[in-house]
């Protein structure tokens, strides 16, 4: 089993590798799982220039931003479809933000992966149509994990 970790990293604080890191040594360690960690491979295969500039890119030179983040686009969802089998999403005020989580949910949707969802607001906020996406909801990490222990 792969899940691919939806949610938001331009603008988390932490880039969103925080939780992303301890859901991924907890599905390895305790399920035996692996995870795709988009956070952590954002820039894997960018030349150094691109690296270096493509965030100031965004606000000064979009002819030169648009491909870097069309690399990036390509790559993210190449994993989500072709190599994952599920999804585990923090839904916060940071992804509100973005819009590359909202397209991730949707796409896993329409390709028929469970998406598993952790709220980091209350249910409420959420978009009625990133809840339409889900298969199931859970108020924290710790409801996840015991989810997923018992699927083992």
């Amino acid at each position: 089993m792969r899940f691919y970790l939806a949610g938001a990293i331009e603008a988390a604080p932490d880039a969103g590798t925080v939780w992303r890191h301890q859901i991924s040594q907890f599905l390895k360690t305790s399920c035996g799982w692996d995870a795709f960690d988009p956070s952590q491979h954002e820039q894997d295969f960018l030349s150094e220039e691109e690296k270096s500039n493509f965030r100031t890119w965004k606000s000064t030179d979009t002819q030169r931003f648009r491909p870097v983040m069309k690399k990036i686009i390509d790559r993210d969802l190449y994993q989500l479809l072709q190599k994952c089998d599920a999804v585990i999403c923090l839904w916060d005020e940071h992804v509100i933000q973005g819009a590359g989580t909202h397209g991730e949910l949707t796409l896993a949707y329409e390709h028929q992966l469970p998406v598993y969802l952790v709220l980091g607001m209350p249910l409420e906020k959420v978009s009625s149509w990133i809840v339409g996406c889900t298969t199931e909801i859970f108020q924290n990490f710790e409801e996840l994990k015991q989810y997923l222990s018992s699927k083992v």
